[in-house]
């Protein structure tokens, strides 16, 4: 049998058939991809119009580009942006809603071309007065974010003699579809950075109010406590058992204006630690002096389980101590007449724990997780009996974790509870081998 070789068909060269047209298209989508591209990743608002106006005159072959938004307090649009226009220009100009083309746009949600807009009814010839220019044509699309239209993406006179057809319908729709996401985005961002430079200025506002409330207070609240400490030793006994409630109404207040005072521990970046090496023992029992007198006078047992063996720390040590004084406060006003405060301390690796244990009223479960957050209260603050802003506990934890360590509660309702925080130790060897370093490096000092 002969074999007859078959010639290969001529495949038609697409690169030459193709007509203009076509290459148009395909260069518009093209832009159309990278615009998108650029929508996406621009939260600057201005910018974001700027590139929106530009990008759309230039694809459909416009005279004029705009954006009009819808303006949530009059119902009206309002022009966002146009080429040839400044901002300043337009930010005066009302669209209204009935008796525009554009608002038209906006009720319908549809894409609408206007041949001549000198025949067209809805056309709302107050924008081409106030800006001294002539419209002819109009092709409008809305800007749609999900089931919601936000306002209405204009082209305005096609150059030439031609007009808007279905492919600048299309090509502008394109772009108004991701272009209303990005506004809306871009809004969001700029609402959300509005509310946090508020939140920020009423931060600051309320750090200064109480940095200067509890300043004033604290000058005539001490001038009373020394009169009535003075006359306490001059009058009768049955006065001197008034001025004893005066002194202690003055103690109340005092300790309010120091945790308003203090509040700023709660903004841990803005505190500053001055760490330097002690010895921790040493810090506690400079603690408990200033609280002898007060367990003395609830009739409070004082315990302590101390290691006999010193535990170095690198630590603030006037933070530290206002640690101990939070916690101490806690267990001493929650611990009725006659109970027991105990301190503990246990080395572990790297580490120590402290605690500080009472036998007082103790906490709800439900409230184990919550006792350290600012200004809460176990107890209802129509019904408790214990004073207090509810701070002692946040700052106390706010303290420890700048010093790279934890804090937590644990309690049994009506028996007492145990609060333990911990702070990394320092061996003894490297204390002295680093102030011994501290004493020649001094002494090379000429």
């Amino acid at each position: 049998m002969e074999i007859k070789h078959v010639q290969p068909l001529k495949t038609p060269d697409l690169e030459l058939e193709a007509c203009p047209e076509v290459k148009v298209k395909i260069s518009k989508l093209e832009r159309v991809v990278s615009i998108s591209q650029m929508l996406t990743s621009t939260l600057d608002l201005n910018k974001l119009l700027d590139l929106i106006i530009h990008t759309a005159g230039e694809l459909v072959e416009a005279g004029a580009a705009s954006i009009m938004l819808a303006d949530e307090r009059t119902g009206e649009l309002f022009f966002a942006a146009s080429t040839g226009s400044s901002k300043e220009e337009l930010q005066h100009i009302q669209v209204p809603i009935e008796g525009s083309i554009a608002g038209t746009i906006y009720t319908s949600g549809e894409p609408l071309i206007a041949e001549d807009v000198s025949k067209d009814a809805r056309h709302f010839t107050g924008v081409d007065q106030s800006l001294r220019f002539q419209t002819r044509q109009i092709l409008g699309v809305p800007l749609h974010v999900r089931d919601r239209c936000i306002g209405v993406l204009e082209a305005l006179n096609k150059q030439g003699d031609a007009s808007f057809n279905q492919d600048d319908v299309d090509v502008l729709s394109t772009i108004s579809s991701q272009a209303a996401i990005a506004i809306d985005n871009a809004r969001l961002i700029s609402r959300l950075r509005e509310a946090n430079r508020s939140l920020a200025e009423l931060d600051q506002l309320k750090s200064n109010f109480i940095s200067i409330a509890s300043h004033e207070l604290r000058t005539p609240l001490m001038i009373v406590q020394g009169y009535a400490n003075f006359l306490s030793e001059q009058v009768t006994e049955e006065a001197s058992h008034d001025l004893a409630m005066v002194l202690r109404g003055v103690r109340k207040l005092q300790s309010v204006i120091d945790q308003m005072t203090n509040l700023n521990y709660l903004e841990g970046s803005q505190v500053a630690l001055e760490r330097e090496y002690f010895i921790l023992q040493d810090v506690i029992d400079e603690v408990l002096m200033d609280w002898e007198q007060m367990m003395a006078a609830k009739s409070l047992e004082l315990r302590q389980q101390l290691p006999k063996a010193d535990i170095y720390v690198q630590a603030d040590r006037a933070k530290i101590s206002l640690v101990m004084n939070n916690l101490l406060n806690n267990a001493v006003a929650f611990t009725p007449k006659g109970g027991r405060v105990e301190i503990r301390v246990r080395p572990l690796t790297g580490a120590v724990a402290i605690s500080v244990v009472d036998t007082g009223i103790g906490i709800p479960k439900k409230d184990l997780n919550r006792v350290f957050d600012p200004f809460y209260q176990v107890e209802s603050h129509l019904t408790r009996h214990h004073e207090g802003l509810g701070l002692g506990l946040a700052i106390a934890r706010q303290v420890v974790r700048q010093h790279g360590g934890r804090i937590w509660a644990e309690s049994v309702l009506g028996q007492g509870s145990r609060f333990i925080f911990t702070l990394p130790s320092v061996p003894r060897a490297k204390v002295e081998q680093e102030r011994e370093q501290e004493m020649k490096d001094e002494a090379e000092v000429p």
